[in-house]
């Protein structure tokens, strides 16, 4: 495994007993957005983040911590020996207008359990997704388990929160890309595609993609504005199914089949 090299932030002092209870307090939100600070777990995932975030303290057990102190900060309940604390970036949002620029925007709108959406995060960087836009009620992507979750994903996928309807009511009026919605009541998602597939206004226009909630789906008020309800069929049609699919997996077949060649 890539070994993270060593650089000019606290890996030779040791940790202080005041750095180990601010880096445990990165497991509530309302600290990581006082302090702009997230933390990362790992020499798998924090390598890959160092790629993209400012790190400012990174601890190493044996070199800079015992066990105990990694234990103390640590959100995991195997610590793996290697914290490190990095900076939020600022946000600079992403408009309406963006999505004409890319091909495929994710939308999620009040998806809670933070290991779907470091799952779904991690999803997004394997289909070469780069932007997600989120409800103000969607987890934390700095939350310390969505951040395991993504495997280092978080370095490549940007994540944006707003005011869902706002945005994609902009969406709708500047007509910057077709809104796709998984609904129960939405049409077979692989006919739409074979339909669409073969007309040229459709194919090369920017597209959404919004996933609901685990429990209640996309909400009432970005459901008006879904312009093509999709489902993703069951097998056998007739045959009985689960209520739902979990809405990480669901996000990955749905995604997949976009970027079918």
């Amino acid at each position: 495994m890539q070994q993270i090299s060593k650089r000019n932030f606290h890996t030779m002092e040791h940790i202080s007993k005041a750095q180990v209870k601010q880096i445990r307090s990165l497991q509530q939100k309302k600290y990581r957005d006082e302090l702009g600070l997230f933390v990362a777990e790992g020499e798998k995932c924090v390598s890959e983040l160092l790629k993209a975030f400012e790190p400012v303290t990174l601890v190493r057990e044996g070199e800079n911590a015992t066990r105990t102190e990694i234990e103390q900060m640590s959100g995991l309940r195997t610590p793996q020996g290697v914290v490190c604390v990095f900076r939020k970036p600022s946000s600079e949002g992403f408009q309406p207008s963006d999505c004409s620029r890319e091909n495929l925007v994710l939308v999620l709108d009040g998806i809670q359990d933070p290991g779907n959406l470091g799952t779904i995060i991690r999803t997004c960087d394997w289909f070469g997704v780069h932007d997600i836009v989120c409800s103000l009620d969607t987890a934390d992507c700095y939350n310390p388990k969505v951040v395991q979750a993504t495997m280092g994903a978080l370095a490549r996928v940007r994540v944006h929160y707003v005011n869902l309807e706002e945005w994609l009511s902009a969406v709708r009026s500047q007509k910057s890309a077709a809104i796709y919605g998984t609904l129960l009541e939405g049409k077979d998602m692989y006919q739409v595609f074979k339909e669409q597939s073969e007309s040229p206004t459709v194919n090369s226009q920017s597209s959404i993609v919004v996933m609901g909630n685990e429990g209640n789906g996309i909400s009432a008020e970005v459901r008006r504005l879904v312009t093509h309800p999709i489902r993703i069929p069951s097998y056998p049609k007739d045959a009985e199914t689960s209520e739902s699919l979990n809405v990480s997996i669901a996000t990955a077949i749905v995604l997949a089949e976009f970027r079918r060649p």
